[in-house]
């Protein structure tokens, strides 16, 4: 069954053609944040007008790379929540007109659980039941997987993702934007034990994540208090670039270390619950970071459990995801209507 995916939840238009829920045949992204640099973040209304723009050749891009028509599309899937609500209906329209006009049958998926299932593409699905790590620019959240398509949302930010703040950190310090692997790359150069950045804990049993804590005491740590009026001290160019990289990993490893917290609360509740977890899906853009990355793979190590990471090229949003899961629920019988929605907010 070959499943055409889109999505558009945010400032990447793409498309990918998968096979059975797990051979991609082609995954195509046009990026947009070359338009998006300049203000440091992401404008709703410049997004949805791109995709606009780029709809149709990411489209034929991507069936031109499986070497496909779209008589070849079995059914359509269509990253309809959550977003900035502009560039969802952008691809939720176009998701809407292959699929009547095609005459295949449409699933909705949820984009943050499609995130989840980016390390099992080319793979085995893991085995079950799982804890589930999403960490990007607008979610930092974890899971209790029951098998791909059954999740049960245990924590969520309360403020900050985790990809936002390092955005945020990263334009403190002055790297520009996207600013996530650009805070990893100074990161490696410096020494988290220069400078001790909080690590959020939110209580002793919650699973739920802050990070504009962690922000804000970086933000003093470069510019000083501030003075009245909000006039600060300093700024980067005041520093030097082994303070700045120091910085930098401190800000890191007061991040990973957070995370790391609530995964091993996690395992501890769901094991309060009698299940034992045998499989960790991580998902996100942030799932790319190096000392990330490294970690998570201890904890498998140590608790001898399976740890998707997803391949770099699927960390960031992408539709090959889409596809993936949405195998998976056209299989449990979980077909939309064409009256589907684009909803800017997840359900769980």
């Amino acid at each position: 069954m070959r499943i055409l995916g889109i999505e558009s939840s945010c400032d990447e238009t793409a498309f990918a053609l998968v096979e059975d829920g797990r051979r991609v045949l082609s995954s195509a992204i046009a990026s947009q944040a070359d338009l998006h640099g300049e203000y440091g973040g992401v404008v709703p209304e410049i997004a949805s007008r791109a995709h606009v723009e780029r709809l149709v050749p990411t489209l034929r891009r991507s069936l031109g790379d499986a070497g496909v028509g779209l008589d070849s599309v079995d059914a359509i899937a269509i990253g309809h929540r959550p977003g900035l609500i502009g560039s969802l209906l952008v691809g939720v329209s176009a998701a809407k007109g292959l699929a009547w006009s095609l005459g295949v049958p449409m699933v909705g998926v949820d984009h943050v659980h499609a995130h989840l299932y980016a390390g099992c593409l080319e793979r085995e699905l893991p085995a079950f039941p799982a804890i589930g790590l999403v960490v990007s620019g607008g979610h930092s959240s974890i899971y209790l997987a029951q098998s791909a398509i059954e999740l049960e949302r245990l924590g969520s930010t309360i403020d900050d993702a985790v990809g936002e703040a390092y955005d945020k950190a990263a334009m403190i310090l002055g790297l520009g934007y996207p600013g996530g692997p650009l805070l990893d790359a100074l990161a490696q150069k410096g020494d988290p034990k220069i400078h001790k950045l909080p690590i959020s804990r939110l209580g002793r049993e919650s699973l739920d994540f802050s990070f504009s804590g962690l922000k804000t005491s970086l933000l003093y740590r470069v510019r000083g208090k501030p003075a009245p009026g909000g006039v600060f001290e300093r700024d980067h160019t005041d520093l030097e670039e082994s303070e700045l990289a120091d910085l930098a990993a401190g800000f890191q490893f007061a991040a990973s270390a957070a995370i790391v917290l609530k995964l091993e609360r996690a395992f501890e509740a769901i094991a309060e619950r009698g299940l034992d977890v045998q499989s960790l899906l991580v998902g996100g853009g942030v799932s790319a970071n190096s000392l990330l990355r490294s970690r998570l793979l201890a904890i498998g190590k140590e608790r001898s459990i399976d740890v998707r990471l997803p391949a770099m090229e699927y960390c960031v949003d992408n539709a090959a995801m889409i596809a993936g899961l949405g195998f998976h629920l056209l299989q449990a019988g979980r077909a939309s209507e064409l009256s589907l929605r684009a909803v800017p907010t997840t359900a769980c």
